[in-house]
């Protein structure tokens, strides 16, 4: 299994970073998670074929984890996508796709697509099965608007991922990465609380219980990329692979 931070960065941008995409590919799984409004110009740029990718995850409603979806629908239109395509999130993903479809390319919601769109909603704690993927939504705690909020623990070819998605410490996400290969946290800040958001030593203190086997670290502030030489974990950046 191998992943790509098509796009790592927080909703300003900082240190040049993209919206968060992930790329997620092996033998049969090939999905995304999270598809923020720079999404589609970074996966081209990596040369990642947009028609090949089977499923698309999304944690929230935020326009840097979703606003790019309206330019991935667009290009597989044009491009004339054959294959099937699901997209699957929290409660209200369907409503919300429309919405923000309409707002940038008006009677876009209501075309009739070239290819199959399953539009799926995910209910919390809750595994459901796409081909060689298992998703298991976790809630999580982002604020009001934007909602609502999901973490993923994603099991496919034998190994397992989570992810944090934006969020301040909650207890779920232990559950969520306990044992994960590869544990994507959100570390916004290095030590300042900020509400709705998670800093690095927040989430050292409960490392040992999350006991994942390995860190990365994305989703970053400038506060928190000034001192990256002062972490010893992983940090994401734009185009970086991992295999796990």
């Amino acid at each position: 299994m191998q992943l790509r931070f098509v796009g790592c960065g927080d909703a300003f941008g900082s240190g040049g970073r993209l919206n968060t995409c992930f790329h997620v590919s092996g033998r049969e799984a090939n999905f995304l998670i999270d598809c923020g409004a720079s999404a589609l110009p970074a996966l081209k740029r990596l040369e990642i074929d947009c028609n090949e990718i089977d499923l698309i995850l999304i944690t929230h409603f935020h326009g840097d984890h979703f606003g790019g979806l309206p330019f991935v629908l667009l290009d597989a239109q044009f491009s004339r996508r054959k294959r099937p395509l699901t997209i699957a999130g929290p409660q209200g993903i369907a409503a919300r796709l429309a919405q923000v479809m309409e707002a940038l390319f008006e009677h876009s919601s209501s075309t009739q697509q070239r290819f199959e769109l399953n539009v799926i909603e995910l209910a919390p704690e809750q595994g459901q099965s796409f081909g060689a993927v298992t998703v298991t939504p976790y809630p999580v705690v982002h604020g009001e608007s934007g909602g609502p909020f999901v973490a993923y623990r994603v099991e496919a070819e034998g190994r397992t991922l989570a992810y944090s998605a934006d969020t301040e410490w909650t207890e779920s996400l232990i559950p969520l990465a306990h044992g994960a290969d590869l544990f994507i946290a959100e570390a916004y800040m290095y030590e300042r609380m900020v509400k709705n958001h998670l800093s690095l030593k927040t989430l050292e203190q409960h490392l040992p219980a999350i006991g994942a086997k390995r860190l990365v670290l994305t989703h970053m502030s400038d506060d928190m990329l000034s001192r990256l030489g002062e972490v010893p974990h992983l940090a994401a950046e734009d185009g970086m692979v991992l295999v796990f």
